[in-house]
């Protein structure tokens, strides 16, 4: 349980049509692995953050995110979104990739930061992005990302 990410926290194919549908299809497999105290109070907290301003950063991606007590440990969830959904993304265009992030409030406040920081210097880079819409495989996904998120937190 020590890594951020693991196979069962990725989904090739999500199925919602909505933001707050992908933030509940993804909330749902960090709860599956232990990873919550609260689904509904970690739901709630993402859904707020989301009020406050768009987490669509553009490129086609999304990291909403939630820091709550009712987060275990730090964890990403990441999906992707065949046909795309509207996420009132700074550029205007549809999400495909959505990275959810949970950590706890205890947590070294800048936890999230650091995961925010590697992840967005990585998504500047159009082959990463490029790769994460192609990638048939959460084995390669996850040796992808495991070297992000493992620095992150050093």
């Amino acid at each position: 349980m020590n890594s951020i990410i693991n196979k069962k926290l990725i989904k090739l194919n999500i199925n919602g049509n909505s933001k707050k549908e992908i933030i509940v299809e993804l909330a749902k497999l960090i709860d599956e692995q232990g990873r919550l105290n609260s689904i509904d109070e970690y739901i709630e907290e993402v859904l707020k953050r989301e009020e406050l301003s768009t987490t669509g950063i553009g490129f086609g991606v999304a990291i909403p995110h939630g820091k709550t007590n009712a987060v275990k440990v730090p964890t990403v969830a990441f999906g992707r979104i065949k046909d795309g959904v509207e996420w009132q993304s700074l550029d205007g265009e549809p999400v495909h990739i959505v990275f959810l992030l949970a950590v706890p409030e205890k947590a070294a406040s800048n936890a999230h930061l650091k995961i925010l920081a590697a992840l967005s210097r990585k998504l500047m880079d159009e082959n990463f992005r490029e790769e994460l819409l192609t990638v048939n495989s959460q084995e390669k996904l996850i040796e992808t990302l495991e070297t992000i998120f493992a620095n992150a937190l050093d």
